[in-house]
């Protein structure tokens, strides 16, 4: 990337369910260390605690069962997802300015979603626009594994034009075909496809490099 002494990429980082912002950071460092270094990375816990670990774990969505509306702890209700909405726009006003979003498993469903959202004014209306998003392992609400909350529902009307890169693996049972689904809801997608499951992969940095979006 250019001029990383200069300027680094401000990115909030949204982990997956059952995990923790600890947890995501911990696992990014399987990234080469000059990609690392030129992000600086804000990692935030989601706000619902989950129950099934025995140490620290969280959720975008609230897994209480008398507020599920999808299959397993997966909720999508509106008052849980919209607390989750405000919680990324505090942060993002608190330590902003933000470049972009990654999000990793569940975190990606909504970091995806975030830029649409954004410019059709239904979240995020404090803040500069989304730059670009980091979507790993992850689909679109609204799709076939998620419903979307009434905030998201024409996330995807129009299509995202913003750089995006989206990681998955071919063997990632949860992932892989919401993954393929959502880059058509994206201009000019740059995609990672690895070998692995359901997981943060190593990068080759000469890809991500030798991509003209994540260069600028």
């Amino acid at each position: 990337m250019k001029d990383r002494a200069e300027k680094k990429f401000k990115v909030l980082c949204l982990h997956g369910y059952g995990c923790s912002g600890a947890y995501l950071k911990m696992r990014l460092q399987v990234w080469p260390s000059n990609v690392l270094e030129s992000m600086d990375f804000v990692f935030i816990d989601a706000p619902f605690p989950t129950h099934s670990k025995p140490f620290p774990a969280f959720s975008w969505f609230s897994d209480s069962p008398e507020l599920t509306d999808a299959i397993g702890p997966f909720c999508t209700s509106d008052r849980t997802f919209n607390e989750s909405m405000s919680l990324i726009e505090e942060t993002m006003v608190k330590f902003g300015p933000f470049d972009g979003v990654l999000g990793f498993s569940q975190g990606a469903y909504i970091a995806a979603a975030l830029p649409g959202m954004q410019a059709q004014g239904m979240v995020l209306s404090k803040v500069e626009a989304i730059k670009f998003v980091v979507v790993i392992s992850g689909g679109k609400l609204g799709g076939f594994k998620f419903p979307a909350p009434t905030l998201a529902k024409n996330a995807f009307s129009s299509p995202i034009e913003i750089p995006s890169l989206h990681c998955f693996g071919e063997n990632d049972s949860f992932a892989k075909l919401p993954a393929i689904e959502l880059l058509g809801s994206f201009v000019d997608p740059f995609v990672i496809f690895h070998s692995g499951g359901h997981e943060v992969p190593k990068l080759d940095e000469r890809r991500v490099e030798g991509d003209d979006k994540f260069s600028q």
